[in-house]
């Protein structure tokens, strides 16, 4: 018998890799200390990290409740690995999170706890919502412009429907709200349990604590990681308690009790709520976007800015621009050379989108104002730099108004 995918997606993803795997190659960084925002290396060079880990510091490197918590535990003497045990550990986890969840789920809701990784979560959601539905298909994402197709799904009907309210694995894109309560209407119309994939998005990321916040939609079932671990491998599949009857017996992955990532995570979690630093994320993400939009009429080369809170994405040009003559794609060189022009100022970016055309920013929820203008500045001169040298004749845009704000600074 063929085994389904756990996911169908509802348009071709990208050809390349996932960037996490690529850092090594592409940023020759060797980190020997980091605090917060900043990374040190191995050459004495201080930079200004971008990454987050992809996403899963959200209180950047080494904070000091992070640390607490996780010492807290080891002095303990409690167990480190304890899957499928109630600890003390996992119900202060499981306490923090449900206090920050959506209100239907928060008092409805069940958690799974899965192997570390988001993937794991995922293929958890899925066999969750074909025991719930006796369903046998897959989970169909759903995108905003690429409607639900039957066909894309071999013949087999879907377990339920799954959403990102802001897409990031090609590129960053942030679902409108109204697109998201229609999915939700429509995945109740058809009976269909809604999965939100919160793995990059959660804990205060895009200025709500979770992205679904936005739109206020309550999902059937929640697929979180990253951030919730507090910078460990961690991943929980929340769900409404009436999917549970036919809920998989055992969730998937050996790994799925590690304590030092649940202490972390409610240490990061509890942070995040009593700071304020959801609603922080939308007012900085705001000033962050509006000082970096201004790039896309100075320089031709500079496509397109978008983002939500603290998940921004800038595009190089078009991904789909001819390749030059030895084959390779003039957007993707330009973007790796803004890449490099970037590290060589001190900030580290990541390559993401179609073609790796995108430079995404994701610096942690504690970035401050001096920080962010920092970032702004010098990835501002790095594209400014790359435009003057580059030898690819881009489409020239309006010249800027007389008085108008210099890009990438902001009031």
């Amino acid at each position: 018998m063929t085994q389904l995918p756990s996911v169908v997606p509802s348009e071709a993803p990208s050809s390349a890799p996932p960037a996490a795997r690529t850092y090594a190659r592409s940023l020759p960084v060797v980190p020997v200390r980091a605090r917060g925002l900043t990374i040190e290396g191995a050459d004495g060079r201080r930079y200004l990290d971008c990454l987050s880990g992809a996403g899963g510091l959200a209180l950047g490197h080494n904070h000091p409740v992070v640390l607490e918590a996780i010492r807290s535990v080891l002095d303990s003497g409690a167990p480190l690995h304890a899957p499928g045990l109630a600890t003390p550990v996992q119900d202060a986890f499981t306490g923090e999170l449900f206090t920050t969840l959506p209100r239907g789920l928060a008092e409805s809701g069940r958690i799974l706890f899965c192997g570390p990784g988001g993937n794991d979560a995922l293929d958890t959601a899925a066999r969750l919502v074909r025991a719930a539905t006796g369903r046998d298909g897959p989970l169909a994402a759903r995108r905003p412009g690429s409607p639900y197709d039957a066909t894309a799904l071999g013949g087999a009907e879907p377990a339920g429907l799954l959403v990102e309210a802001v897409r990031s694995g090609d590129g960053v894109h942030p679902a409108p709200d109204d697109w998201l309560r229609r999915v939700r209407a429509d995945a109740t119309a058809c009976s269909l349990p809604l999965v939100a994939d919160e793995t990059e998005t959660g804990v205060g990321r895009t200025g709500t604590f979770w992205a679904v916040g936005h739109s206020g939609i309550v999902p059937d079932v929640m697929v979180l990681s990253k951030a919730i671990g507090g910078s460990l491998p961690l991943a929980v599949v929340v769900h409404h308690d009436s999917l549970g009857a036919g809920q998989p017996a055992d969730p998937s992955g050996p790994f799925r009790g590690n304590q030092l990532a649940m202490a972390a995570g409610t240490a990061t979690m509890r942070y995040v709520r009593d700071n304020g630093l959801a609603e922080r994320a939308a007012v900085l993400g705001e000033r962050m976007l509006n000082g970096l939009r201004p790039l896309t009429r100075a320089y031709g080369c500079v496509q397109d800015v978008r983002g939500r809170g603290l998940m921004i994405g800038v595009t190089w040009t078009d991904p789909d621009a001819p390749d030059d003559a030895s084959g390779r794609s003039a957007a993707l060189a330009q973007a790796v050379t803004v890449q490099q022009e970037c590290l060589r100022r001190g900030l580290i970016v990541q390559l993401t989108g179609r073609r790796s055309c995108e430079i995404r920013l994701m610096p942690p929820l504690t970035i401050t104002d001096e920080q962010a203008d920092a970032v702004l500045d010098r990835l501002s001169d790095a594209i400014a730099t790359v435009s003057r040298t580059s030898r690819r004749i881009t489409t020239p845009r309006p010249p800027k108004e007389a008085g108008a704000a210099s890009p990438a600074r902001t009031p």
